[in-house]
């Protein structure tokens, strides 16, 4: 296995861990509705934790599983917090998207 991929998959379970940390792990799946939002990370319907659980982790994994090719440049800027509905403050120790990205491009 190409090492980005151990690299990858070590970062999404520390979102995960983090995320269970703070309490943010939700139980239930947003609606369909919700996750078809076209909006840059779901800001219209998702909470940022919400996104991170059920929009980036699955797809992440789904390219480590079938060592799919991996993104080699992220073309959006930070998400907009203010925006994000009902999105808690961030600890120092989360671990952003743009970890992630950085993994897959090297």
């Amino acid at each position: 296995m190409d090492s980005r991929y151990a690299l990858l998959a070590d970062q999404l379970l520390l979102i995960e861990r983090e995320l269970r940390r703070l309490g943010w792990w939700a139980e239930t799946a947003p609606s369909a509705e919700a996750l078809a939002s076209v909006e840059p990370f779901c800001v219209d319907t998702l909470s940022f934790d919400q996104w991170l659980q059920f929009v980036l982790i699955p797809r992440m994994e789904q390219l480590v599983v079938q060592q799919a090719p991996l993104p080699t440049s992220v073309s959006s800027s930070s998400p907009p917090r203010p925006k994000m509905k009902g999105s808690p403050p961030f600890s120092r120790t989360t671990r952003s998207p743009r970890c992630c990205a950085r993994t897959c491009a090297t």
